[in-house]
This record gives C-alpha cells, sequence and structure tokens, in this order.
C-alpha cells in the first residue's frame, strides 16, 4: 500500500495508508477522538486534507480500507462499482473532483450519469475537504426521486415523516399525534412509529391501526413500524398491511451483524416486501416500489465495535453502499442520536448532518435527516434550527415530525411539526404533490403556489372533524419503552 504525506513549515507528515489518511483528514469530532483516530492536531489535520485533496479517485478502486475479503460490505461496493459511469471522472483527483463538482457547468444530470462510478470512500473524502457552504451547494444540485403512494425528492419539495411514537403503545395517543401532524401536513414522506413493545404481535396491531387511518381518511401516504426486518418478515407472513420494510444498517459487515442482518436477509425482505404491490399507480403507469426505509448514524460502528481503525464518517458513507443496493424510499442519517460520545456538540453535529446528506445524494439516495441530539449532549434548538434550515438549502428529501419536536418514548430532541412548516415557509418549499393535494382537498392547507395552513376557529377543519378516534377506539398498555441503542 502507499504512504501518503504533506509539509507545513518543514514538518513533514506521514500517513501510513489511505484508510489513515482519510482519519486525519476529518473534521474534529468526538467519536474518532474516542477511538485515537483522529488527528493529533489541526496542523496534522490540515496536512491530511491537503494530501487527500493529491489523491486521485482511481487510488480509491485499488486500495480498500477494510479488506475485500474480511468484509462484504467491502466486497459489495467492489463487485457492484461501475466504471463506465466511472469514467468521466476517472481523471481527477480528490481536490479536483471537488471542485467538478462545485462547477457551474456540472448539474443534477451530470452527478446522477456518474453517482453508479462514485463509491463511498470517494464521496467521503471529497467531503472532509469542503466547506460547509460546498456540502449545501453540491448536494442541493442533486434531486433524487422515490416512489410508494407519494412522490418524494422533487425540486422545491420537502417531505417529513410523522414520528407519533408513544412510551406504552397506547393506540388513542398515537391517533391524536397522529391527528396532530396531519394537520400541520406533516406525513407526506411516511408516517413512521418505534414500537414500545417489540414483538410481531404489536407490530401487526400498529400497522393494522395505521393501515385503518390511511384508508378510512384515503391519505396519500405511508406506514412502517420501525422494528426489526425478521419482526417485518413475520408480520408479512401473518398478512399484515406493511407497506415499508425499515431497518438501521451500518458501513461495516460487524456493525450489521451487531443489528443483527445480513445483505442477504435484506435481500430477503425487499422481495417480500415489493411481491405485496401496495404501491400507488401513478399516471404514467408505474406501480411505487421503492418499499425499504433505511437509518444510519455516525458512530454505530465503534459503538458495535466493528470500526476496523476507519473514522466515523467514512464509515457512515459506506452504509450508503448498502442502503443504494436495495433502492430504498427513504435514507436518513439519525445525525446526533447516538449521543456526545461520537457527536459532541452542536457545531460537530451540524457538520456531520450535512456531510451524511452530501454522501448519500451524491450516491444517489433519497437522503433525509433526523436533525436531532440528546439531552446530555452540548446542543440545544437553536443548533436544530441552523442545520435545519441549512439542510432545507441542500435539498434534503425529508425531516423528522415529533410532537413538540420530544420523543417521549426514545428520550431525545428532533425537529417538530412547526418546525417543518417554518423551513418550508421561509424556503418556499412544498409537501410532496400528492399529499399536497390531500391537504387541500381536507381544507387544512389553501391552494397557492406555497405551503400554507389554513386556521381554522375550531381547531379542525370541517372535513377532518369526525376523526381518527374511530379508527382507534381502544387504548392498549405496553412495557414500559427501553431505549435501543441505534434508532429513530
Amino acid at each position: 500500500m502507499a504512504s501518503y504525506s504533506h509539509t507545513i513549515d518543514g514538518t513533514r507528515h506521514v500517513f501510513d495508508d489511505l484508510r489513515t489518511l482519510l482519519a486525519r483528514a476529518t473534521p474534529e469530532r468526538s467519536g474518532d477522538r474516542l477511538a485515537g483516530v483522529a488527528a493529533a492536531s489541526a496542523e496534522q489535520r490540515a496536512a491530511a486534507q491537503m494530501a487527500l485533496a493529491d489523491v486521485p479517485l482511481r487510488q480509491f478502486l485499488d486500495e480498500a480500507v477494510i479488506p475485500y475479503e474480511r468484509d462484504d460490505v467491502t466486497r459489495l461496493i467492489v463487485d457492484t462499482h461501475d466504471r463506465e459511469a466511472f469514467a468521466p471522472i476517472a481523471h481527477l483527483t480528490v481536490g479536483s473532483f471537488r471542485e467538478w463538482l462545485l462547477s457551474d457547468e456540472v448539474d443534477g444530470e451530470g452527478l446522477a450519469r456518474v453517482c453508479a462510478g462514485i463509491t463511498p470512500e470517494m464521496a467521503a473524502a471529497v467531503a472532509k475537504i469542503m466547506r460547509a457552504q460546498d456540502l449545501v451547494l453540491a448536494a442541493r444540485k442533486v434531486r433524487v426521486v422515490t416512489r410508494f403512494r407519494t412522490t418524494l425528492g422533487l425540486e422545491g419539495r420537502m417531505a417529513t415523516r410523522l414520528q407519533p411514537n408513544h412510551p406504552t403503545d397506547d393506540l388513542a395517543g398515537i391517533a391524536a399525534s397522529v391527528l396532530d401532524g396531519l394537520l400541520y401536513g406533516s406525513g407526506d414522506a411516511v408516517i413512521g412509529i418505534n414500537p414500545a413493545l417489540d414483538n410481531v404481535a404489536q407490530v401487526v396491531r400498529l400497522l393494522e391501526m395505521l393501515d385503518a387511518v390511511i384508508r378510512r381518511y384515503d391519505v396519500p401516504t405511508q406506514a412502517c413500524v420501525l422494528t426489526h426486518v425478521t419482526n417485518t418478515l413475520q408480520a408479512i407472513e401473518r398478512g399484515a398491511p406493511v407497506d415499508l420494510v425499515f431497518q438501521s444498517i451500518g458501513g461495516t459487515q460487524g456493525t450489521n451483524e451487531s443489528f443483527g442482518v445480513s445483505l442477504a436477509l435484506l435481500r430477503e425482505a425487499h422481495d417480500a416486501a415489493r411481491s405485496l404491490r401496495r404501491g400507488a399507480t401513478f399516471a404514467d403507469g408505474r406501480v411505487g416500489d421503492h418499499v425499504m426505509y433505511f437509518e444510519t448514524g455516525q458512530g454505530s460502528a465503534l459503538s458495535a465495535n466493528a470500526s476496523h481503525g476507519c473514522d466515523q464518517q467514512t464509515l457512515e458513507a459506506r452504509a450508503y453502499a448498502v442502503a443504494r443496493h436495495f433502492a430504498p424510499l427513504l435514507v436518513n442519517s439519525v445525525v446526533g442520536f447516538i449521543g456526545p460520545e461520537y457527536l459532541y456538540d452542536g457545531k460537530q453535529i451540524t457538520r456531520a448532518g450535512l456531510e451524511d446528506h452530501f454522501c448519500g445524494k451524491l450516491l444517489g439516495l433519497p437522503m433525509g435527516m433526523d436533525i436531532c441530539y440528546t439531552n446530555h449532549a452540548n446542543a440545544d434548538g437553536d443548533d436544530m434550527d441552523v442545520l435545519l434550515t441549512v439542510l432545507g438549502a441542500a435539498g434534503c428529501s425529508f425531516i423528522m415530525g415529533v410532537p413538540g419536536a420530544d420523543d417521549v418514548m426514545l428520550n431525545y430532541q428532533s425537529t417538530s411539526f412547526h418546525d417543518a412548516l417554518y423551513v418550508r415557509r421561509v424556503l418556499g418549499l412544498r409537501p410532496a404533490p400528492e399529499f399536497e393535494a390531500w391537504l387541500e382537498r381536507m381544507a387544512i392547507f389553501a391552494p397557492g403556489e406555497r405551503a400554507r395552513l389554513i386556521e381554522h376557529a375550531a381547531g379542525v377543519p370541517p372535513a377532518f372533524a369526525r376523526t381518527l378516534h374511530a379508527a382507534a377506539p381502544e387504548s392498549g398498555t405496553a412495557a414500559p419503552a427501553v431505549r435501543p441503542p441505534h434508532a429513530s
């Protein structure tokens, strides 16, 4: 393997291999410091970034950061790499790749043509030498459009996941949150519940409740219970109304094994969900068949003791190779959820969120973001507002809609229904077109070029006055929630 170096003021900084170079070039974050792979000083980080800028993109095809024979994610990256798509950028270095991405000559169509030729390590490398504005500008060029019952990722639109979690899975409580979210225009990406009691019977119960709501009020959206993929497969076998298959994934084989999944298992679940053909038929005759929902997060490989000496941002980008292999409807990074051990404060969370969104988009993913932090992190709502705004400018496909921005089941802070209204108003963004038409039919939004909530004296539009309580007449209880190591 090659070594890499750069000299600053007479001091020659040497990096033994590409894995080390990528780690030392990463902007400061607590997870890399914890793992012992971070740069020892700002000068060493700058030297690593300068050396990285001179690395030819071809080198990433010759030098794996995790050996091919030891890791199935590496094998997936290598075996599915499209050399024809890579050809237009094959002559570039990491530094000139950055310049190419930011140039006025390169647009979304040009990026779409080469995305299958970009490896996760290439995407991670160029992100490390980009400023925040670079990450916004380049990501904004990319539109990744996916479909199930709504069309997501279109220009000028930002969707939301309506997240109605409840600490005991009480159906009336969940229904109240669903109603609240719909009345604020949230839910076009998915109505997704993290179950407090995570077993197959409870998953089926929640799926049936959400399906009843969607069908009763003809809501153009999709439902998902964010349970383990094996539970979803069993729910499909029981005839449950499964729209999307959820799974947390990581960028190494060991990380995915810690989540209890493999590439083969994900393929089985993908095929099972597609066979149900529950997506809408669109005007062009195509059935919405993007059926996977993946969540990721910087630091998951380190917590699984499966990082192989790599930095967490590079491993996060590798998780996106797993995601794109299954053509998902939704992918999001739960950027601040894993905790300050990995992203210490608002600055690190903001930087990581922009990196994750950029890398996901560059690799051709419908990338959203759970803009979030835990209560023991050095972050607050102002940090989240800043990240929300810049991600909106960057063309983020969707964000979370959590009642009051406070998830009472998972015990972390995210974005609210009101936050989605804010960013749509400020940046002129609108919901998915099918969902927007429904909001107008229900007199929740006013027709027009901008998403605008209608104020009703009674609080609820007349068309929605007799609503969701009929769909959830019972109130169940479950065991107290236990926060999982990685979920959103």
